[in-house]
């Protein structure tokens, strides 16, 4: 159920972001999830940097760029003369956020929490910071529109077929996805069987556990496809090939942060995916 109340929203919020809510005007993002929600109120172009997760929109390839989001530099931030640092809940190091807070940086950080239903949080969270509160209202009723249509065209699905994501390939196995992660939230949302759902995690997954698990699909960024040589790498290797997904070429490639970040775009992310697993034919 996509529900967000007052109540759990104030206790979720930061202390920082209920005391910020003012005019910023060189705002630093780390986290491609409230890059993306920032842009969606209409404050992309208060941005001065972003980090190496936020791609989109296409204007982001115009902002100076503060590393990774779970590794910035202090000396790198600051030297862009922010008025605001907001990111994702897992942004740090924290010590590295010690030092900003300490230099009189503004820091607010998203509120715990992961997969589709935290989303409206964090669009209220992006919102309150930012005194974009009205926007991110509309933004989270739109939101909760989309993936109620969503949900109401898979629970008429009869059919699960059984979906594995591949993150990476870690010396010759690959790296996959299991319960409690975000691959099997957007496998389900789109009405797919996580096939890796006997363990929790990303793990990686040997041959043999791979033909057993038998995926219709596999899914994966179309990014890191690329990287390991294309698609020929991933569904010619003899375990796929042994598999339904293998024999019918059945190879999903997305952009990852619109697919895993959980954030204004997934109910696009959802419904591509299940355009995919559900395609007359398949």
């Amino acid at each position: 159920m996509l529900r967000l109340t007052s109540i759990a929203v104030a206790l979720c919020l930061t202390t920082a972001s209920a005391t910020l809510a003012q005019t910023y005007n060189r705002i630093a993002v780390a986290g491609g999830d409230i890059t993306e929600i920032v842009y969606a109120l209409g404050a992309g172009d208060k941005i001065i940097a972003v980090d190496s997760t936020s791609g989109f929109p296409q204007d982001t390839q115009n902002k100076e760029q503060i590393g990774y989001v779970r590794a910035l530099s202090a000396e790198g931030v600051l030297s862009l003369s922010p008025d605001l640092l907001i990111g994702a809940d897992d942004a740090g190091p924290a010590n590295v956020i010690d030092t900003l807070k300490a230099a009189g940086l503004p820091i607010a950080l998203a509120p715990l929490g992961h997969g589709a239903d935290r989303v409206p949080t964090k669009i209220h969270f992006v919102g309150e910071t930012l005194g974009l509160t009205a926007q991110a209202d509309q933004l989270i009723a739109q939101y909760n529109t989309d993936m109620a249509a969503i949900k109401a065209k898979v629970d008429g699905y009869d059919h699960r077929p059984k979906v594995i994501f591949i993150l990476s390939v870690r010396e010759g196995a690959p790296v996959v996805g299991g319960r409690e992660t975000s691959a099997n939230d957007i496998i389900e949302l789109a009405g797919g069987e996580n096939a890796a759902g006997a363990f929790s995690g990303w793990k990686p997954m040997n041959a043999e556990a791979l033909i057993a698990a038998n995926p219709d699909f596999i899914v994966m960024s179309g990014a890191h496809a690329e990287n390991i040589g294309g698609d020929d790498a991933v569904m010619k290797r003899p375990d796929v090939q042994q598999t339904t997904a293998g024999k019918q070429g059945n190879l999903v490639k997305m952009d990852a942060m619109m697919l895993l970040g959980f954030g204004p775009r997934t109910p696009a992310a959802v419904a591509e995916l299940m355009g995919h697993l559900h395609a007359t034919g398949h």
